[in-house]
């Protein structure tokens, strides 16, 4: 097996050098994000300065991007993270090229010269990305229209609930349209293999670099395609053996009864550090294989540059030392995370359609159970019926709840008196029927406040008003609040009632959601950093993050400031808060980390993570 011998003997010559590429891979990791991942936020930033907002949100990301200077920041953004990621294989790649006795001076060398390659890199991470989108394009299209062809009858929460015949068909369908790309993918980039060798060691313009690697490797891709996939299933392999060691270590952790608390998490927090380390070796030590199995592929001998002859260790060190500093202080210091950690906690706990976990979503009893379990907030979500009643319903349709082919927009109240909501959950709720906004209103009145998030299909006729018609007739004007994924919705509920409290609901979002309309923002549990926690607070405003079913991460958002956790289990929640209550500094600090490094306590498989 001459290819499986190749492959085991780059990983060979790459753990050889592990006292080189360990430390040179960590290193320009951390020089990326302290160089270069400001770059891409300020490139981010000034294609949001271009557009009318302060940020965008979800669907107006993707208008963003199809316009014309969208694509070119989109470009910018994606050409600055490649060259992040190829920043650590550039130097591998120069080092075996420069080769040399001294291995630290070698080392020196090989950061030299990519360095003095910086702006050839760039464009030709730009011109890669480039290539890889328009090969792309047209079966992202193809998947698009399958899609749609085959998802867009119901609400798209019932194809992921229930995976009928035609999500099966979509599945397949996009499955072997996948695979059709990826062989594309796999015979262009084994032809493009060594146009990053030929910017850095022969200089060749980014233009060229392509079509002459392409020229270079005929009658070798074949061969360049097995290694390949041979270095990533050995890649992979190696993982699952590390993960594997570490559930055995982790599984004796003790955690009976009267076991201290902060053993259990410093015992695991030291085993999920140590599995990090080693995951971050393997990737050093993989990409320098990769490095050795491309290298055999190329031909011209590098010559290195002039080089003083002092040593790189002690400025590796020193490097290393600096740029793991500017970090931890950027990040900790900063934003004055250890501050937080030891302040009282203040955080709203909202019921996400009620109490969700526990009763059927967005129904009477999910409702009153939320209120029962000591929610400071109930989140709902509303449309308009056909005969412009407003009623607490998500999806689109009735066919994930009940099975029933039925538009909101089309139904009438009459309708859905005949429509059971609750029996999907549990037969003991088969009477819960679709609750009208009023109904939940006077329910909660004086019990708890309610969050009102407007939902948009495209068939609204008059919601916001609507809205506001039954929430000034129960005079409940400030118990409850708006809220829209929909930025435009937002904008005109604050021009209707300036004085009642509204948000924006963000799924995904780039620039600066501080600066929006609103007097909170809401995002997902992975939007959620402590840079935008404290450019929110600084604005005046509140961040709620959804949807947090996981004890651990209710702490650690807790721990980063959150003013509200938006949660299926509010009662949870509640218990979490408590506990947190009698910890100390160093509980708290342990919680965070174990979190931070993967630890979860959320088992349950729930319908429906969209917010």
């Amino acid at each position: 097996m001459p290819h499986f011998s190749t492959v085991t003997s780059a990983y060979a010559g790459a753990w050889v050098r592990r006292r080189v590429f360990v430390p040179l891979y960590m290193a320009l990791r951390l020089l990326a994000l302290a160089v270069i991942a400001p770059g891409m936020a300020a490139a981010v930033n000034l294609a949001v300065s271009l557009s009318d907002q302060a940020a965008l949100t979800d669907q107006d990301i993707a208008m963003f991007i199809l316009s014309p200077v969208g694509f070119l920041a989109t470009l910018a953004v994606l050409s600055l993270l490649l060259v992040a990621e190829v920043l650590g294989f550039a130097v591998m790649a120069a080092y075996l090229r420069l080769g040399g006795g001294d291995p630290w001076r070698t080392g020196r060398a090989a950061v030299a010269l990519v360095l003095g390659r910086l702006p050839d890199l760039l464009r030709f991470a730009a011109r890669f990305v480039l290539r890889v989108l328009l090969l792309i394009a047209p079966f992202a299209a193809l998947a698009a229209l399958i899609a749609w062809w085959t998802l867009t009858e119901y609400d798209i929460n019932y194809y992921l609930t229930f995976h009928p015949p035609a999500f099966l068909v979509a599945v397949a369908l996009i499955g072997l349209l996948a695979l059709i790309m990826a062989w594309v993918l796999i015979r262009r980039l084994s032809a493009w293999a060594l146009a990053l060798h030929l910017v850095i060691f022969e200089r060749t313009p980014p233009r060229a670099a392509f079509d002459e690697s392409a020229r270079r490797m005929q009658g070798k891709r074949g061969r360049l395609k097995i290694e390949l996939a041979l270095w990533l299933v050995l890649r992979l392999a190696i993982a699952a053996v590390i993960g594997a060691v570490a559930g055995v270590a982790l599984g004796l952790v003790p955690s009976g009864e009267g076991a201290s608390l902060r053993l259990i998490l410093a015992l695991s927090l030291a085993v999920l550090l140590l599995w990090s380390l080693a995951d971050l070796v393997l990737s050093a030590i993989a990409l320098g294989a990769l490095a050795v199995l491309l290298d055999g592929f190329f031909e011209t001998k590098a010559t290195p540059p002039p080089v003083s002859r002092s040593s790189l260790r002690p400025r590796l060190i020193g490097l290393l030392v600096v740029s793991a500093a500017a970090v931890l202080a950027g990040v900790w210091f900063g934003n004055r995370l250890l501050e937080r950690v030891q302040a009282p906690d203040d955080v709203a706990v909202i019921g996400h359609r009620g109490a969700a976990a526990a009763r059927p979503e967005n129904t009477m009893a999910a409702v009153l159970k939320a209120i029962e379990d000591g929610a400071d907030w109930v989140e709902i979500d509303v449309q308009e019926t056909a005969d412009g009643v407003v009623v607490v319903m998500h999806d689109s349709d009735y066919m994930k709840l009940a099975g029933v082919d039925l538009k909101i927009w089309d139904a009438t109240m009459a309708d859905l008196d005949d429509i059971d909501i609750g029996s999907w959950y549990d037969p003991a709720f088969a009477d819960e029927r679709t609750p009208t906004l009023r109904d939940v209103l006077a329910a909660a009145r004086g019990k708890a406040r309610v969050i009102i998030e407007l939902k948009y299909y495209g068939h609204d006729v008059d919601l916001e008003n609507r809205v506001i018609e039954v929430v000034e007739a129960l005079q409940m004007q400030d118990q409850i609040a708006t809220m829209s994924l929909k930025y435009p919705a937002v904008q005109k509920m604050r021009k209707l009632r300036p004085g009642w409290r509204s948000g924006v609901l963000a799924a995904t979002a780039v620039g600066d959601l501080a600066r929006l309309d609103g007097d909170f923002i809401a995002v997902s549990t992975a939007t959620a950093r402590p840079a935008l926690i404290r450019s929110v607070d600084e604005a005046g405003k509140d961040l709620y993050v959804w949807t947090v079913n996981d004890p651990l991460q209710m702490s650690k958002m807790a721990s980063m400031g959150v003013d509200g956790l938006i949660t299926d289990e509010p009662a949870l929640a509640r218990q979490v808060l408590a506990y947190r209550a009698d910890l100390g500094p160093a509980e708290r600090l342990l919680l965070w980390l174990a979190e931070e490094f993967g630890m979860d306590f959320d088992r349950e498989a729930r319908r429906d993570e969209s917010p």
